[in-house]
């Protein structure tokens, strides 16, 4: 399948991983990330602080259009850099009273720690 290919989406592959299986749509995943605003690298929000990453369905917009594109084809243990455009993020509106500010590219490192509840043990 390869990287998706989306207009205002980069993904950088930082730690590349062979697995067997790769995340697709319907999926539930775990994700642990770090974002951070593309103007001044100020960190708004990660995972590791809170020692949980965050789990949802890919491909159901339960979260970013970026991060629901930005994910696929991920093995567990894979680490990537996303760079998101605005339409792919929040867009015009911002979010969390001006922590992301509106029309702000985002980017997030994020590493793949389970597909439908299975670590890389188990893939």
């Amino acid at each position: 399948m390869g990287l998706p290919e989306i207009e205002g989406l980069h993904i950088q592959v930082l730690t590349p991983v062979n697995g067997n299986r790769k995340t697709q749509r319907g999926d539930k995943v775990d994700v642990h990330y770090v974002g951070t605003l593309a103007n001044n690298g100020k960190e708004f929000d990660q995972s590791y602080k809170r020692g949980e990453p965050l789990s949802f369905t890919v491909g159901q917009g339960q979260v970013i259009k970026g991060w629901d594109e930005g994910l696929l084809d991920m093995s567990v243990g894979e680490k990537r850099k996303l760079t998101i455009a605005p339409h792919l993020a929040y867009g015009d509106a911002g979010v969390g009273g001006g922590l992301i500010p509106p029309k702000s590219t985002l980017i997030f490192e994020t590493e793949l720690v389970s597909i439908n509840g299975a670590g890389k043990e188990e893939l």
